[in-house]
C-alpha cells in the first residue's frame, strides 16, 4: 500500500470527547467495531451514521440498533431521488444504470425511509436536500419534491433533519422557508459563506463543519466558521470523504475528527477544550439523545 492510499496515523487525543456528526461506516475499510475502537481512542465516542439510500438506511438503523455509540439517520441522498424517478445512472448509488421507475417509485422508496424514522434508535432524517453539482435541471423537481416529503417526515417523527446542500443554497433556505423547518435542523458539511452563516444562526440551524474546512483554497468556509455562533457548530468527517490537511487523499475516518476540530478551535480562537466541550453539548441537543 502507498502512503496516498494508507489510514493516516492516530492524532492526538481530545481532552474532551466528541461525536462525529455524520460518517459513512458501510462505505470505509474494516469493521465497524475497528472504526469505533479506533475513534473511541481518541476522543470520539459517538458517530450518527447516515443513510443515503433505502439500502443504506436499513443498514444505519440496524447498525444504530446493534452498537450504543452509533445513531442513525436515514433517507433517500438529494442524487438518489432523480435517480429513482428519471433512471439517471449519475446519480448517488453506485448500482449501474436503473430504469426510470417515475413518482410512483420515489414515494415507495419515502415510505420506506418514512418507516425507519419512527424506529428510536434514528435520529436524523437525512442526507436530504439540493445538489446542483451533480443532478442537471431535469432532475431538480425529483429533487425539491424528495426534499419537501423528507422535512415532513423529519417533523412528524419529532427527528433532526440533515442537510446536504450542494451549489443550491438559495433553494435549499427557500424550501425550508415554504415548509417551515423542524425544530432541529443540521446543515451537514456547511458549504455556504459567512453571509449565508449568519441566516442560518438567525433561524438556528445547526453548522457541521468536515475536513474541507482544513484545505487551503477553502477561506470562505473558515470566514462562515469564525462568525458561526459556537452554540450551533457541530463537527463531522463525512468519511470516507473529505479527509482534512494534511492528509487531503487518503482515507477519511472517524478517528480523525480531532484534526479537523484543533484547526476549527484555531479559526474561532477558542481553546480546544472548550469548542469540544459546546460540539459535544451541541450534537447530543441536535439528535437528542
Amino acid at each position: 500500500m502507498s502512503s496516498k492510499d494508507a489510514p493516516p496515523p492516530l492524532p492526538e487525543p481530545l481532552g474532551v470527547s466528541v461525536a462525529d456528526s455524520h460518517t459513512h461506516l458501510d462505505m470505509q475499510e474494516g469493521t465497524v467495531e475497528e472504526a469505533l475502537t479506533k475513534a473511541a481512542a481518541v476522543g470520539v465516542t459517538t458517530v450518527v451514521q447516515v443513510g443515503c439510500d433505502v439500502k443504506g438506511s436499513r443498514w444505519a438503523a440496524e447498525t444504530a440498533a446493534a452498537y450504543d455509540a452509533v445513531h442513525a439517520a436515514v433517507a433517500l441522498h438529494p442524487n438518489e431521488a432523480p435517480r429513482i424517478v428519471l433512471g439517471d445512472p449519475d446519480g448517488w448509488s453506485r448500482q449501474g444504470a436503473r430504469e426510470p421507475g417515475g413518482d410512483a417509485a420515489l414515494d415507495e422508496a419515502l415510505a420506506e425511509i418514512d418507516a425507519l424514522a419512527a424506529l428510536p434508535h434514528v435520529r436524523g432524517v437525512g442526507e436530504t436536500g439540493l445538489d446542483y453539482f451533480r443532478t442537471g435541471p431535469e432532475g431538480m423537481a425529483a429533487q425539491e419534491r424528495s426534499f419537501r416529503a423528507h422535512i415532513e417526515i423529519a417533523k412528524r417523527h419529532g427527528k433532526a433533519l440533515v442537510i446536504h446542500d450542494r451549489e443550491a443554497h438559495d433553494d435549499v433556505l427557500r424550501v425550508l422557508r415554504e415548509e417551515g423547518a423542524p425544530e432541529r435542523t443540521v446543515f451537514h458539511c456547511y458549504s455556504g459563506d459567512a453571509e449565508m452563516a449568519k441566516v442560518c444562526a438567525e433561524a438556528g440551524y445547526f453548522m457541521s463543519f468536515a475536513g474541507n474546512v482544513t484545505f487551503k483554497n477553502a477561506q470562505p468556509l473558515r470566514d462562515a466558521l469564525a462568525v458561526a455562533p459556537a452554540e450551533l457548530v457541530l463537527v463531522e468527517t463525512d468519511a470516507p470523504f473529505l479527509t482534512p490537511a494534511p492528509y487531503r487523499g487518503r482515507p477519511n475516518a472517524p478517528y480523525l475528527i480531532p484534526v479537523t476540530l484543533r484547526a476549527m478551535a484555531e479559526v474561532k480562537g477558542m481553546d480546544e477544550d472548550a469548542l469540544a466541550t459546546a460540539v459535544a453539548a451541541n450534537t447530543a441537543r441536535a439528535f437528542d439523545y
